[in-house]
């Protein structure tokens, strides 16, 4: 039998770092019940626990984490129950624990994100010199691709036209011919300038497009689709417009149909592409355009470029669906099958798994440390003996510590809510309902106060939350001048002691404030790099399209006017010549695009994806508004989008209001999806499964600060 041995090097990858934290809470666990014997081990037990909860949170994702906190917390109730405690004591400790150990996890969780975000942040730094040159490369494949599917059909069109016009040696074919060549010619003219231009982009065709391009054709066509989305008809005019461009070269003479009609096979397509299942948003099947010809001649030798079919490809899977090309019979088909409108997004709210986890650990530190602690005696506390006393106990604490849970995203709605269970809690008093006094309550746990008015600072305009601080000293020496232990004036002890409270209670305000500075003062840097980055890149792509408009300029764009002078002056045959000449420079230029690569690895960012997909072999279909992500965001997208694309998954990159979505059909390899579901959850995102068939993940931006 072989012997399995660990060396230091040796194991899979990233062993310890899974394993250690699970062996190292397993262990504190079993210490735990046989430590609370010993005074030490009642102390180092616990303390050993939390330690490694908290190591816990930081190296596994979060449900193992919750999985943790659930176990220790039953543990800990499980051995003061064995130990023969009494149950309000057993009731305290399962409190007590709880809130512990979510304040371990929250802040293990807090860790584990600032070491994505440090990692992020380094990747990004490191690959953003890369981004203004695959800016210009993508700008390169833009209007390479704009070339072919625009002039090139056009130039292809006069010297089919042209060539057939001089073999009959027809009058009124010439003729036919000299107009299409003057109109042809000059539209070629018009798109050319347009791309040699400031970067001003055609408009995504539509059906009308292809009605009347097959009416140019004069065609054999027939559609029954009234409307489709822009992505899926802009690639149906495409492929219908390569169909037939290629028609006319190798089929001269033959018949052609083309048909544009809906195709419910469509929904499977979607449900790969777009990972979400059939299309649940109304758009009903998908789109099937088929271009069918029974064959014919080859009209010119020599008029293709070689990169039509595969660029048409490319343009089909980036928009979701499978294009299929090839002989029939005697002819020739071509066949696309295109997704439905894309399904609404999910939108994902990061809770637990997100940054205000630690929000909601202090909700439950806060409820264990009203409830928990005053459980934790010999004798029943007075409050809690019998139902009627404990409800008011019990609903007020969770009046006082739920409020906690919206630091962060409503921390004035937050506060006010907290000072308003104050107030009621010192109105139970007044009818004597409620045990401990208001003001024992809040000379304990005013805490909860101090952290809601820091997030006022931390989170809220200055004009917005500098009351925060006056209310809480306010109703915080309403509540200590109620007590007892007052005697005289009561309203002189309430200014005295609003006096006092207000040193502490402003200056948890302005630490809040300094942290709201200092995280606009990041954002602003931020932003100044993403404007210094995008004006390199913007200068990049100007650069890549002059260069190209030069070679434009000479070439084909002269050939394209000199095919309009030609034909107006009545000599088609130069027409054809020019014609072919235009194309034979578009296909040096073509072919000169294509063969430079962008070198070294691709910017990680979500732009960098497509570049990323092109050498993976892969397509990427972008959906949804384009526009800056957080670096986080961005590198955590394309480490996902990487990992997706080894596996030879084709994506969709949904661009969401808060974050960003990729989807795509689900890896076979459980270990790639263990990868994702880390890499999500490192960023407070969620890796959610369809079946077997799709996977979505999700990626949030950091919580804005918000204003009341």
């Amino acid at each position: 039998m072989s012997r399995i041995t660990w060396s230091r090097t040796g194991g899979p990858p990233g062993w310890r770092v899974l394993l250690l934290p699970v062996l190292a809470l397993a262990s504190t666990l079993v210490v735990v019940p046989f430590g609370t014997v010993a005074v030490a081990g009642a102390v180092a037990a616990p303390v050993a626990a939390l330690i490694a909860f908290h190591v816990l949170a930081v190296h596994r994702t979060a449900g193992p984490a919750l999985a943790g906190a659930a176990t220790a917390t039953m543990v800990a109730s499980g051995t003061a129950a064995a130990l023969g405690e009494p149950p309000h004591y057993v009731a305290g400790v399962a409190l007590v624990t709880g809130g512990a150990v979510a304040v371990a996890f929250a802040t293990g969780r807090s860790r584990r994100r600032r070491r994505a975000h440090r990692s992020a942040l380094v990747a990004y730094r490191a690959g953003a010199s890369a981004v203004p040159r695959f800016a210009a490369l993508a700008e390169r494949d833009r209007l390479a691709a704009e070339l072919h599917d625009v002039a090139a059909h056009r130039l292809t069109g006069i010297v089919v036209s042209a060539g057939a016009a001089l073999r009959l040696n027809d009058q009124e074919r010439t003729a036919e011919a000299l107009r299409h060549a003057i109109e042809a010619g000059r539209q070629a003219v018009r798109e050319l300038d347009r791309l040699t231009g400031p970067g001003e982009r055609a408009a995504m065709a539509g059906l009308a497009d292809i009605d009347a391009l097959a009416a140019e054709h004069g065609v054999d066509y027939r559609r029954t689709v009234d409307a489709e989305p822009g992505s899926s008809t802009e690639a149906a005019y495409r492929v219908v417009r390569e169909a037939l461009t290629n028609a006319a070269r190798y089929a001269h003479g033959a018949a052609v149909r083309v048909h544009v009609e809906r195709d419910g096979k469509s929904g499977e397509v979607e449900q790969i592409a777009m990972c979400g299942g059939p299309d649940r948003s109304g758009g009903g099947p998908g789109l099937t355009v088929t271009i069918t010809d029974d064959g014919g001649t080859v009209a010119v030798p020599g008029l293709g470029t070689g990169h039509g079919i595969a660029g048409l490809r490319a343009v089909v899977r980036t928009a979701g669906g499978t294009l299929s090309a090839g002989p029939e019979g005697s002819g020739w088909t071509v066949k696309a099958q295109l997704p439905p409108a894309a399904s609404p997004a999910v939108r994902r709210w990061p809770g637990w798994r997100g940054p205000i986890a630690l929000d909601w650990a202090l909700v439950v530190l806060a409820i264990a440390l009203s409830l928990g602690a005053s459980l934790l005696s010999a004798d029943v506390p007075d409050s809690f003996r019998g139902f009627l006393p404990a409800v008011p106990t019990v609903l007020l604490s969770g009046l006082h510590a739920v409020p906690l849970g919206w630091r962060s995203r409503a921390p004035g709605r937050g506060l006010a809510a907290v000072l308003l269970a104050l107030m009621l809690w010192l109105a139970c008093d007044l009818a004597g309902w409620t045990q401990p006094p208001v003001s024992d309550i809040f000379l304990v746990y005013w805490w909860v106060e101090l952290t809601l008015a820091h997030g006022c600072g931390a989170y809220l305009t200055s004009r917005h939350s500098r009351l925060a601080p006056l209310a809480v000293a306010a109703v915080g020496g309403v509540a200590l001048a109620s007590g007892s232990g007052i005697t005289g004036n009561r309203a002189a002890a309430w200014a005295v002691l609003t006096g006092v409270l207000a040193f502490p209670a402003f200056a948890a305000w302005s630490l809040g404030r300094f942290t709201a500075r200092r995280r606009e003062r990041l954002r602003a840097a931020a932003a100044r790099q993403r404007k210094l980055l995008d004006r390199d890149a913007d200068a990049a792509v100007r650069d890549q399209r002059r260069r190209i408009a030069t070679g434009l300029r000479r070439t084909a764009h002269r050939h394209a006017r000199a095919v309009v002078a030609a034909a107006e002056a009545g000599h088609l045959e130069t027409v054809r010549t020019e014609a072919r000449a235009g194309l034979a420079a578009l296909r040096e230029l073509l072919t000169e695009l294509r063969d430079r690569d962008g070198g070294d690895a691709p910017p990680p960012t979500v732009a960098g994806i497509a570049a990323l997909a092109t050498r993976y072999g892969t397509a990427v279909r972008y959906t949804g508004s384009r526009r800056p992500a957080p670096a986080v965001v961005e590198v955590a997208a394309y480490r996902v989008a990487a990992t997706l694309m080894a596996a030879g998954v084709t994506l969709t990159v949904r661009s969401l209001d808060d974050g960003v979505e990729l989807s795509g059909p689900a890896p076979a390899d459980p270990g790639v999806l263990r990868r994702l579901r880390a890499m999500a959850d490192a960023t407070g995102g969620t890796l959610s499964t369809s079946g077997r068939d799709a996977v979505r993940v999700w990626l949030p931006e950091v919580f804005p600060s918000r204003s009341e």
